[in-house]
């Protein structure tokens, strides 16, 4: 059959539904999307919007989200005139779904979630219901509401009980399993509810297909191992999941499951199969360019809320246009003499117009050199002046504005516990502070980096401020095993100390961890923590502060790239590649 249809592709010929459905069972997805749907053969408005929606879920599972929205789209619409509310529900769920595993996709999505209710309540149907529900407490737990999510999670289990849906209540119990390890902390709560989401797996022979259900069930249970810090469990499952090979969302799935089996290995301190990890992590992690994905999302969604409008004004500017193009046809004998004497006027006026413009640009020309001469000059004197600010004021910024953040959150901690040994860790900080501006004003820089390295430097950092029992910083490294040119090495470290000085400044978090990478070409920094988090589409170069310059500025310096991933109230990672 497939070879069938490869043959049938090539010569550019017709297929039926029948056929496209057989292929897109047999997963295989990548020979569909090398067609287009109008070489499907359809008989009616029912095939042909069933053909769409087969081809966006071959998109989807090749993750081409943008397209498949779009697919998803014309089927609605089609369903829609039909007047078939189920398929109308099915696809509005789709919609959801797909625009939902986008990343920081400005999208309101839930509007498809409402229409999902919508049909459940005016077919009173037990399954939509619990559909709905299961779908909103996924949305409460991504507002951390934990109490709201396991209460519509309950909720739509016992409507799934009730029709005895196996992968519906599958699905729910992966989503209560997920509450409990990641909002209440309950890991041995969370093992007993992925337990009981394997028996309605392994209950369910249809169900036993989904392969991306057994991944998830595995991968999620190796995380609540590893949260209780049994890390050899932890791995066993995640074996599991990687033994797995996934049909469809293959390299969404595998880049979580490496990510977590590097930090994994990284528990153990068994460094070798860490960076092989983090090195599988890093060679898909681009592989799906989400940025272009939710730009084409964003664009799909404006032109069909638009659509409906221009269908309501189409009629009305028909007329308009019909009334208009009588109007014409009466008066355009009478006006066509009047028309082409103002057009040559017109003509006329213009040429001397562009006549005079042209002999201003020249003079403004000759003008704007001499400006530019003068203000070279200027320039040059300048420089040298602002340079020698600008390398004092990021020292005294970067260096004592970090030293003074730590300082602060000692004295918050002294504040509940003023115990000698804490004490003498603060009084140590500030004599170090009152040090750095000596090295400031005697522009010696180079410090704790020139005898120890970045490394050291780093890793001292971390335990200085963990020191204060506010927030939790961890330093993991891989192949930093030998200096670097102590310049680059100071750019780093000053570079990670200001990315720690906005953690406490702003992120109101506990926990937080300096990635440092060295690879044969370049150095890899990344640091994430578990605070509020941000919209990073709201920092430009018009308003980001001093801190956030100064990095760019330096990261520029070294050819660098910085990229900076955040969600309200799910932490952020700053992710930052120099070249070497």
């Amino acid at each position: 059959m497939l070879l069938s249809f490869a043959l049938k592709a090539q010569e550019n010929t017709y297929f039926t539904l029948t056929e496209l459905d057989s292929i897109f069972n047999a997963e295989a997805y990548s020979d569909i999307i090398g067609l287009d749907v109008s070489q499907i053969k359809t008989v009616n408005k029912q095939e042909l919007a069933e053909a769409n929606f087969i081809f966006g879920k071959s998109f989807e599972n090749l993750n081409k989200e943008d397209q498949a929205v779009n697919l998803y789209k014309k089927a609605l619409e089609l369903y829609t005139e039909l007047g078939d509310t189920e398929q109308v529900a099915r696809l509005n769920l789709e919609l959801y779904l797909t625009i939902d595993s986008q990343n920081n996709l400005e999208v309101k999505n839930t509007d498809y979630l409402n229409k999902v209710y919508e049909h459940a309540k005016t077919n009173n149907s037990v399954k939509w219901l619990s559909v709905y529900y299961t779908n909103y407490g996924v949305e409460m737990l991504k507002a951390n509401q934990g109490d709201s999510a396991k209460y519509y999670f309950e909720e739509a289990l016992d409507l799934a009980q009730q029709i005895d849906s196996t992968r519906m209540q599958t699905n729910i119990a992966i989503n209560l399993g997920s509450t409990y390890s990641r909002k209440f902390r309950n890991q041995d709560s969370a093992i007993i509810y992925y337990n009981q989401a394997l028996k309605y797996y392994f209950s369910d022979t249809l169900n036993y297909k989904d392969l991306n259900t057994a991944f998830n069930i595995y991968n999620n249970i190796g995380n609540a191992y590893r949260r209780k810090k049994e890390y050899q469990k932890a791995l066993d499952y995640y074996f599991m999941a990687e033994a797995i090979d996934l049909p469809k969302l293959n390299s969404k799935s595998k880049k979580i499951l490496y990510s977590n089996m590097d930090i994994t290995y990284y528990y153990l301190k068994d460094w070798p199969k860490a960076y092989d990890y983090l090195y599988k992590y890093d060679s898909i992690k681009d592989v799906i360019n989400l940025k272009e994905q939710n730009s084409a999302i964003t664009e799909i969604e404006e032109r069909y809320d638009n659509e409906k409008l221009r269908a309501d004004n189409l009629e009305s500017e028909a007329k308009r246009k019909q009334n208009q193009n009588i109007a014409i046809g009466l008066g355009g004998s009478l006006a066509l003499g009047s028309i082409i004497a103002f057009l040559v006027f017109k003509n006329v006026k213009r040429k001397q117009k562009l006549t005079e413009q042209a002999k201003k640009l020249q003079s403004q020309k000759l003008s704007t050199v001499l400006k530019e001469q003068e203000l070279k000059a200027i320039d040059a004197m300048i420089e040298g002046q602002e340079k020698e600010r600008q390398r004092i004021a990021n020292d005294l910024h970067d260096d004592l504005g970090g030293m003074m953040a730590t300082v602060k959150l000692h004295f918050d901690a002294l504040k509940r516990d003023a115990s000698k040994d804490l004490f003498e860790k603060t009084n140590k900080l500030i004599n170090e502070a009152y040090q750095k501006v000596r090295t400031v004003a005697h522009v010696k820089n180079s410090g704790v980096m020139a005898k120890q390295g970045l490394l050291k430097a780093v890793q001292h950092l971390a335990d200085t401020i963990s020191a204060s029992n506010q927030i939790d910083i961890e330093v993991v490294d891989h192949g930093l095993d030998q200096r670097l040119e102590n310049s680059l090495e100071l750019t780093l470290f000053r570079v990670i100390q200001e990315l720690v000085t906005n953690i406490i400044k702003h992120a109101e978090a506990t926990e937080a961890t300096i990635h440092l990478t060295h690879h044969d070409d370049s150095i890899n920094i990344m640091v994430e923590d578990n605070g509020k988090g941000f919209n990073p589409k709201q920092i430009t170069k018009m308003n980001y502060g001093m801190g956030i310059s100064s990095i760019d500025k330096r990261v520029e310096h070294l050819d660098g790239k910085l990229s900076i991933e955040s969600e309200l109230n799910k932490g952020t990672t700053v992710i930052i590649d120099i070249p070497l």
